[in-house]
């Protein structure tokens, strides 16, 4: 009768999990406390059905609470990851203006000067700290982990967004980095060392539109010195990017990396915004 017990216990744990519980050990060895003494002597067994029932339903019972307990237990251990904090993302999605100093040079300007808290290749040092103004009404806006280069400091092979800024009424702002060793082989390479303006853009030019990249659309460049790097800027109509049909762009090298700094605007933002796009696109140095 014992025997016939434990395998409906373990029928019952199975629906529970797949390890089905083991209960208690009395009622796998134990006889039913219905059973006299008499049971074990020559006499005849005498055993009621109720009594069956009562015992059988007794340990299938303790199978279930053992099941039970284990579940509960194992979700008390799940939860301090359940319950965890999410991690606090540095991108404050409100209006700049409100934590960031006015510029000295401009002030209906404000500055963002990225630092270490600011992004994984900054923390790495893979990156030259970099600065430029913008209005005041902009807001930061998160960037995707996939696309930080989060995964892959410091030996990233691909380009990365470092930060990201937009206004809905005049555009957006993004700073992409590039590892050198994607545009050459030399290592702390100038600008001029990878090539021209326009040897540059082709390389990055899809970084700028979010897309694809047509030399057709590259309207204007020019070269600018400031201190000991040269920049190259860049000016495109793209009507079929992703970032904007109005791309303004700003590129310079040093350490290991490229920087590359993009303003856009749709056709709707660009007529009233340009000038302030292309104030914003001036101040950008690393």
């Amino acid at each position: 009768m014992a025997i016939a017990s434990a395998s409906s216990v373990s029928s019952l744990s199975s629906t529970y999990s797949h390890r089905p519980a083991i209960p208690s050990k009395s009622c796998l060895t134990s006889p039913p406390r219905s059973l006299s003494l008499r049971a074990y002597s020559e006499e005849p067994l005498q055993r009621s059905d109720s009594s069956n029932q009562e015992d059988r339903s007794r340990c299938l019972l303790a199978g279930a609470q053992v099941t039970r307990r284990s579940y509960l237990l194992a979700g008390a251990a799940l939860m301090p990851f359940v319950f965890t904090k999410p991690p606090r993302l540095d991108a404050r999605e409100v209006e700049v203006g409100s934590f960031l100093p006015p510029s000295p040079s401009n002030p209906s300007f404000v500055v963002f000067k990225a630092t270490s808290k600011d992004t994984p290749a900054l923390r790495a040092g893979n990156v030259e700290p970099y600065e430029f103004m913008l209005p005041p009404s902009w807001k930061q806006t998160r960037v995707a982990n996939i696309l930080s280069g989060n995964y892959c400091q410091p030996k990233c092979a691909e380009p990365w967004v470092e930060v990201k800024f937009e206004d809905e009424k005049q555009g957006k702002i993004q700073v992409v980095a590039s590892p050198l060793v994607r545009l050459t082989n030399k290592p702390n390479a100038t600008i001029e060392d990878i090539g021209s303006p326009e040897k540059v853009i082709a390389s990055l030019g899809a970084f700028v539109t979010g897309n694809t990249f047509d030399s057709d659309e590259l309207l204007e460049t020019s070269i600018e010195k400031r201190g000991d790097l040269t920049y190259y800027t860049y000016a495109l109509e793209t009507p079929y990017a992703l970032t904007g049909t109005h791309n303004l762009a700003k590129a310079t090298a040093k350490g290991n990396t490229l920087v590359l700094f993009v303003v856009s605007a749709s056709d709707k933002q660009w007529p009233s915004s340009q000038s302030t796009l292309r104030t914003i696109l001036d101040s950008f140095q690393l």
